[in-house]
């Protein structure tokens, strides 16, 4: 943890305001590494023991880092890969690649859009468990127009070595929706005819499986929606943190699609790492 000013640490670990705290280290209630403590004092709480009144101060809780990225297509879903060119960590900012952050699921190094990023283990256990039943939304690129058959197939399911799999929805994409994807895509691909799919589900390449089982190969497929957030500020390869708001409701809505899951869950549902890999 970085150093920061003694009072400061205080109030963080919950000891008091500020300024109260700066009182208890004027009477000489607080002492660092055994030694009486300093106003003003840096101190760093993972490595030096501070005391109140002859009692540990209590462990002060670590700010966690959420991100979005607009994968591109070309880079690998990990933290690290030798054999990779790039790794979606070389895309995020340093202020980002300073904490120990991980992929929240994967994209497949030839699918695009909205991963996300964490050093959050049960805030990206909410959204990756099956049980949970977080939506993935994404929009599928074809060279041609999928036909009835094929349609109706695919709202009916097709049998993988998993098992049955199921897409949530199937959509036709509105001209709307494809010409606010085209402005985040590099490049924008407009002659592709695309569709809009919903997923829960989430086995190894799932969408691009069921479709090209039915005739109807994936041109070009991009993750646009996980839960709550979707992909509409950001451009391909760009970054942002996330706001409080969205974080918390990206787990409010997985505790609240808790009960619905377990009835859809399946076994294979999530690889053997126990996270969603991309559709």
């Amino acid at each position: 943890m970085a150093r920061a000013r003694l009072q400061k640490v205080m109030a963080d670990a919950g000891i008091g305001s500020r300024r109260g705290n700066e009182d208890l280290i004027r009477a000489g209630r607080v002492r660092v590494d055994g030694r009486p403590a300093m106003i003003g004092e840096k101190v760093d709480p993972g490595v030096q023991r501070v005391e109140i009144d002859g009692k540990a101060m209590p462990a002060v809780a670590r700010s966690r880092s959420y991100w979005a990225l607009n994968k591109p297509a070309g880079v690998v879903s990990t933290v690290r890969d030798r054999h990779a060119e790039r790794t979606v960590m070389e895309l995020l900012p340093a202020q980002a690649r300073g904490t120990r952050l991980y992929p929240v699921g994967r994209l497949d190094e030839e699918s695009e859009g909205l991963l996300l990023f964490t050093d959050d283990g049960k805030w990206a256990d909410l959204l990756l468990h099956p049980r949970y039943g977080v939506e993935r939304e994404y929009m599928v690129g074809l060279d041609r127009s999928v036909t009835k058959v094929q349609r109706t197939a695919l709202r009916g399911g097709i049998e993988l070595e998993e098992g049955l799999a199921r897409l949530d929805r199937l959509e036709d994409a509105t001209p709307a929706q494809v010409r606010s994807l085209l402005d985040l895509l590099d490049p924008p691909h407009p002659e592709l005819r695309w569709y809009r799919v919903v997923l829960a589900q989430g086995w190894k390449r799932q969408i691009r499986r069921m479709f090209e089982s039915t005739g109807a190969p994936v041109r070009r497929l991009v993750r646009v929606r996980v839960g709550t957030l979707k992909l509409t500020d950001l451009h391909s390869g760009e970054a942002r943190a996330l706001t409080h708001q969205e974080v918390t409701q990206l787990a409010s809505r997985a505790r609240a699609e808790t009960g619905s899951a377990a009835a859809r869950s399946t076994k294979g549902s999530a690889n053997s790492e126990g996270s969603p890999p991309d559709a």
